[in-house]
């Protein structure tokens, strides 16, 4: 009991010994649906885009579901050597393209970086699915043939926890190097945690954010059994993902990376870094409900968001901007705008929102991330992403979705909210460093 007392004591006086940093955003890359780059990504955005297609990676002739949001217009083995080009997953060349698009923009060279610095920059990325996809082809090789196009590596290369792994060895990172899993939050919650490591001083730089690629006729096969995925629009691909519009159906599943560079406040001044938006609120909960559904009442996501704004210091009135979950599914969509009613009160009638699920379909676990990079792109260029397919409204899903066309408008506060199976919500509030 004494020894309790103790450390409860130790741990009071750690906290008001220790005096966070803030934490910034100084760099930013992505390959998507609707453009590999940074600059075609918000250009896509802007342009109301859709990345929703016919799938081309595989087969879908016995598929009820014939459509993604697949990237298209990237060499993934362009990211790679040739003998590693069979055991690492797409989710590898994806995370690779970002990651150096990210370091880059931030100006963060480690070509000739010192070991001692290298250990100062840690990753963390977010993936629901991680090499899924991979260990599906590669068992069909070994058990139908031919077995020789299966890789040795087919455990640790399907495995979520190698995806970090990769990009660290890639780019000769010596810091620490996690993946987080939490479905369709994974992101918005690595995101967090890579924040946290710079605040608390344990990592210096963080690359972050989330990639997925669940794109296999098991896959998608598995999701269509929950019915959560539209096959209503096969033939119009680039209606099918329609958030909040009463004409939904569901899922569009989708791929695509988006990776940050996160460093103290301090460090990026000292710098003389450009600084795209501080991270400066975060909340999570649980419904505690179901495996794949939320509970009608909308509480909890809401108190997620209501957590990120409390630890932000801000009100409701000081948001700008929220990026929406916004699934296109029927209960989703609904709920969650009950949820952004709860959390925001009145003022949640006057901030414009989007889906950019309406124009990627559903990265999975790169939902998060996907979405902070669009409420970044609305921060920087003052231009805030559409809705798009959002013909006819919902009655139930009465908020300004910004429908189907970009508006101009000055963001200086987003609010950034991820919904995930399991129950799963958390939310983030991004600033403009001012």
């Amino acid at each position: 009991m004494l020894k309790t007392q103790a450390n409860k004591g130790n741990i009071k006086m750690l906290r008001n010994f220790v005096r966070p940093r803030r934490v910034v955003i100084t760099g930013l890359g992505c390959v998507t649906p609707i453009g590999t780059g940074r600059e075609a990504f918000w250009k896509g955005l802007a342009t109301g885009a859709s990345g929703v297609r016919r799938i081309e990676s595989f087969d879908t002739d016995s598929s009820a579901v014939k459509i993604a949001g697949e990237v298209q217009d990237f060499d993934w083995q362009a990211e790679l050597n040739i003998k590693d080009r069979k055991h690492v997953p797409r989710t590898v060349p994806l995370a690779l393209a970002a990651a150096r698009e990210a370091i880059a923009d931030a100006g963060v060279d480690t070509t000739d970086m010192p070991i001692e610095k290298r250990r100062t920059i840690g990753v963390e990325i977010g993936t629901g699915g991680g090499g899924l996809a991979f260990a599906e082809k590669h068992y069909e090789y070994w058990y139908v043939g031919p077995k020789t196009h299966a890789s040795v590596y087919i455990i640790p290369a399907s495995t979520h926890g190698g995806l970090s792994s990769e990009i660290s060895m890639a780019l000769g990172l010596r810091g620490l190097s996690h993946v987080v899993s939490t479905g369709c939050t994974s992101s918005t919650d690595a995101i967090f945690y890579a924040a946290q490591h710079i605040a608390l001083g344990r990592q210096d730089v963080m690359i972050a954010g989330g990639v997925d690629a669940p794109l296999a006729p098991g896959i998608l096969a598995g999701f269509n059994l929950m019915t959560v995925l539209t096959n209503d629009w096969n033939d119009e691909p680039h209606r099918a993902s329609r958030p909040f519009d009463k004409d939904r159906s569901g899922i569009v599943v989708a791929e695509g990376s988006y990776i940050f560079v996160l460093e103290s406040l301090d460090s990026a001044l000292e710098r003389g870094a450009k600084i795209y938006a501080e991270i400066s609120g975060y909340g999570s909960t649980c419904d505690a409900y179901h495996r794949v559904r939320l509970d009608d009442s909308g509480i909890e996501p809401a108190r997620a968001m209501s957590i990120a704004l409390e630890d932000a210091g801000i009100a409701a009135a000081d948001i700008d901007y929220v990026n929406l979950h916004g699934t296109s599914t029927v209960l989703n969509d609904r709920i969650e705008t009950t949820a952004v009613k709860i959390a925001l009160g009145d003022h949640a009638y006057n901030i414009p929102m989007s889906a950019t699920k309406s124009q990627l379909g559903h990265p999975q676990g790169a939902s998060g991330a996907a979405g902070i990079a669009a409420a970044l792109c609305a921060m920087t260029t003052g231009v805030i992403p559409p809705t798009i397919n959002l013909d006819r409204p919902d009655p139930e899903c009465d908020l300004d979705y910004v429908p189907n066309v970009a508006r101009k408008d000055e963001v200086n506060t987003a609010l950034c909210n991820c919904i995930g199976f399991g129950s799963k919500n958390s939310a983030i509030v991004l600033q403009k460093y001012a």
